[in-house]
């Protein structure tokens, strides 16, 4: 952005700009990076101008209010005043500053590390590894705001009678077979708080951070819940769910594939046993532990070649042109610790699973719960509900129990 369009953003747009410059940043090479980098310290140069500007104001505050007035009486007003003010506000619960300087007392004595060294502080919060698979955002999601349930239809088989029939004869019957899976509404909840000192930091939107805080843990829930859901009353259907009852088996368990291992077939073996007999599926996405990903990148062949050519993006990427999404909640084949059967992998179109979304995320900031200890504190929610909505709509890779 031109320096002339920077200028009339406000300062909190002008930070959510750096972050986004921040984020640019991880892709960019060359010219690209130089251009993202000047525009960043054009905008650390105005952040600076309105800091200087602020000071220099506050500086002529004092300086107005600091002469005396010349009549005693008059002063005395003036002071009663400001006090009936501070305490009306007071009763009124709105926030009341007192002068520092005049109540404790601070000295305008010089000292190093005031003027000669200042201290210098950053002006954002390094963010952390990302904790929140996309997957969350790449399933389809059903707007529902205000509903309960939400039940869908799919075909499990079109029926295979068809054949000949002599003259006269009844027709043959091929009917075709349906099932059905319902989504109901779970509340889920992220609460968190944090003491008042943390918005009182410098520069740094600390609490910017821990309010935001709330909606990522909501969505890294729903990102696991999508794949280990466990179907109880009132809570996700995850893809590895499998539920007690044959009927309400959208995946059939036996179309699962067993792996202890992965190797220069594995690929080949979950794209083709995936899908019916006549076609070999596309649009299809592979879902994963890191971990594997790793094992997948790091197979070599004979001569030392890479068996895999991987191309990273983050969370997500491809192995060999196949989309993946990578997800903690999945187990991984390549973990020889865990002796019972775990789920590691999912391989299909993402549109097969369906969340219902029953309410907006209500993400709400109190000064009130915790007013005595001064604590602020933070809260969100959100109604929603997901199921795999297609007959065999995911293959499944386990790795099998082990002795």
């Amino acid at each position: 952005m031109k320096y002339e369009d920077l200028v009339k953003m406000s300062v909190k747009d002008l930070k959510a700009r750096l972050k986004d410059l921040n984020t640019q940043a991880q892709a960019a090479t060359g010219k690209d990076l130089d251009a993202l980098l000047e525009e960043a310290t054009t905008i650390t140069g105005i952040l600076d101008d309105v800091k200087n500007r602020e000071k220099l104001a506050g500086i002529a505050k004092d300086a107005e209010g600091g002469a005396e007035p010349t009549g005693g009486e008059k002063s005395e007003e003036v002071k009663d005043k400001a006090r009936e003010e501070r305490g009306q506000n007071i009763k009124d619960g709105k926030a009341v500053k007192f002068s520092a300087k005049k109540t404790f007392g601070v000295k305008n004595a010089l000292s190093v590390s005031q003027t000669v060294t200042p201290a210098h502080s950053a002006a954002d919060v390094k963010e952390t590894f990302n904790d929140v698979s996309s997957l969350v955002d790449r399933v389809t999601s059903i707007p529902l705001n205000g509903g309960e349930t939400y039940q869908r239809g799919y075909v499990k088989s079109y029926g295979d009678g068809a054949g000949g029939t002599t003259e006269g004869g009844d027709y043959n019957a091929t009917e075709p077979v349906f099932g059905y899976v319902t989504i109901e509404k779970q509340k889920i909840t992220a609460y968190t708080e944090e003491p008042e000192e943390m918005i009182k930091l410098p520069n740094a939107d600390y609490d910017g951070v821990v309010e935001g805080s709330v909606t990522k843990a909501i969505r890294r829930y729903m990102s696991r819940q999508i794949l280990i859901g466990d179907g109880t009353s009132g809570k996700f259907k995850g893809i590895f769910h499998n539920p007690t009852e044959t009927k309400d088996q959208v995946i059939d368990p036996a179309t699962d594939l067993e792996k202890t291992a992965i190797d220069d077939g594995t690929l080949d073996d979950i794209i083709y046993d995936f899908g019916g007999d006549e076609d070999v599926e596309d649009a299809a996405v592979l879902i994963l532990n890191k971990r594997d990903l790793k094992a997948f990148a790091k197979l070599r062949d004979k001569q030392g070649r890479k068996v895999y050519t991987i191309v990273n993006h983050g969370n997500t990427g491809t192995i060999d042109g196949v989309p993946y999404v990578i997800n903690a909640a999945c187990g991984a084949v390549t973990d020889t610790q865990t002796k019972a059967i775990v789920y590691c992998m999912a391989y299909g179109p993402l549109s097969n699973y369906e969340m219902a979304i029953f309410s907006d995320i209500d993400a709400r900031k109190s000064l009130d719960y915790k007013f005595k200890q001064g604590q602020i504190a933070y809260r969100a929610d959100i109604f929603a509900g997901g199921a795999v909505a297609a007959h065999n709509g995911f293959i499944r890779v386990k790795r099998p129990a082990s002795a």
